[in-house]
């Protein structure tokens, strides 16, 4: 242990210091989950004002998640490149900027414009978050701070959706958006200040100063320094992205991203439509807004839940579990409520099994991939699956436009959770054989 920073950090208690980098990480996440809502919150708004139906919505609606898999597919591999704390800087800038534009957006152009961009940055700001907490905990609390990283999602859609229907109550749409511009501005001093760069990426990089910056971390964390690191793991050749599809590799990419790509459709398919759905039902816009953020409560209990029983259970068995009964509860979701108390009942239940199934996830991809890969495997499995479940509000709006029921729609969504559970079947038996 006397020269691998690794062993130390993974094999002693976690410090306060860890414990408030994957705090910083948790806000971070939060941070990102109201950025992506912020346009269901202001849906309404928008659509009201501009005058626009239900498909232009849902392509609008579908606009910061293709920004979303850029960003993570393109800067997945740059925080393997240049760290997790210089990537993620960088994605706040981006985000701040993008909500600020969007705030003064005049038309349905320059505010898809503007989401696309805004999505970029939360992308890569998922995968260089997901890694550095994965990096930050020791070997027995690694799973359970992935976990409760990926619970700040919904709990920043609880709290900026709270500002929100206050926002809403008095001001137009534009002012949610500000007002995420704002937080996002936030965070910048905070990372600089205390979130330091991942030991296990220094010792990856091997920086001519890479010694004396782990001994510095390693120092924060309250842990021992180091005399000397140990030798370099030998990498294998090619670029990070396509070590993902070597022979050892290659099954646990495929069922992973197929897994997320599919249940993630599911997902947003609840997060993107409640207010929209909820309106129409006669409700206010300040009620929808208060609706959705029953269904991150439960979100955000789904998570803590989770993450408490990953130490008394399998991992890789509870998100299973939570797949089938998404598929179950958004279903239940789609034959609607007669009042707004039990329709975010069941929004929340829905919004439990459906946000435990993606923190299960982004902690299979955390545990199943190495330093050197890792957040660019975060990357490519985020950036496919967010890509490809833009397609879920659109695929909804079109399906609401054509006619269908809530009823009929719901069940179509809630298909997503299935097939993600069939694969991560798959992926059980594969790792078993």
């Amino acid at each position: 242990m006397a020269n691998n920073p690794q062993a130390v950090i993974d094999d002693r208690p976690m410090s306060g210091f860890q414990w408030r980098t994957v705090a910083i990480m948790i806000g971070l996440n939060a941070l990102d989950g109201f950025d992506v809502l912020s346009i269901s919150f202001a849906s309404p708004g928008i659509a009201k004002d501009w005058g626009i139906d239900r498909a232009a919505l849902g392509i609008v609606l579908s606009m910061e998640l293709i920004g979303m898999s850029i960003g993570s597919l393109l800067l997945g591999s740059i925080a393997d490149r240049i760290g997790r704390r210089a990537t993620i800087l960088s994605c706040l800038c981006v985000m701040a900027v993008g909500m600020l534009l969007a705030a003064s957006s005049t038309g349905i152009v320059t505010l898809c414009a503007w989401r696309v961009l805004t999505g970029i940055g939360i992308g890569g700001m998922l995968a260089a978050t997901n890694a550095a907490v994965a990096e930050a905990s020791n070997k027995a609390r690694r799973d359970l701070a992935v976990v409760l990283m990926a619970g700040g999602y919904p709990v920043g859609a609880i709290v900026g959706g709270s500002i929100a229907a206050m926002l809403l109550k008095s001001q137009s749409w534009h002012s949610v958006f500000v007002f995420g511009a704002v937080a996002t501005i936030a965070f910048i001093p905070i990372v600089l200040a205390w979130a330091p760069e991942s030991v296990s990426f220094l010792l990856h990089r091997r920086a001519p100063d890479a010694l004396t910056r782990i001994n510095k971390v390693l120092g924060r964390m309250g842990h021992p320094s180091v005399d000397a690191l140990p030798d370099p793991t030998p990498s294998p050749a090619g670029i990070p992205l396509s070590r993902l599809f070597a022979p050892d590799q290659r099954g646990t990419t495929l069922l992973l991203t197929i897994a997320y790509l599919a249940h993630i459709m599911t997902f947003y398919f609840i997060l993107k439509w409640i207010p929209k759905i909820v309106v129409d039902m006669g409700f206010a816009p300040a009620a929808a807004a208060g609706v959705l953020v029953w269904a991150n409560i439960g979100g955000a209990s789904g998570s803590l839940l989770l993450g408490l029983l990953t130490g008394r259970g399998r991992l890789l068995g509870l998100t299973i579990g939570a797949m089938a009964l998404s598929a179950v509860m958004v279903t239940i979701f789609g034959r609607g409520q007669s009042d707004l108390t039990q329709l975010s009942l069941i929004a929340a239940t829905a919004g439990f099994f459906t946000n435990a199934g993606v923190v299960g996830l982004y902690a299979l991809i955390a545990r199943s991939f190495d330093t050197g890969v890792r957040a660019t495997a975060t990357g490519f499995v985020i950036g496919i699956g967010r890509g490809g479940s833009a397609a879920a509000p659109a695929v909804a709006g079109f399906l609401f436009a054509a006619g269908f029921a809530l009823a009929g729609v719901s069940v179509a969504m809630a298909l997503g959770s299935v097939v993600a559970l069939l694969a991560l079947v798959a992926f059980a038996r594969m790792r078993r054989v």
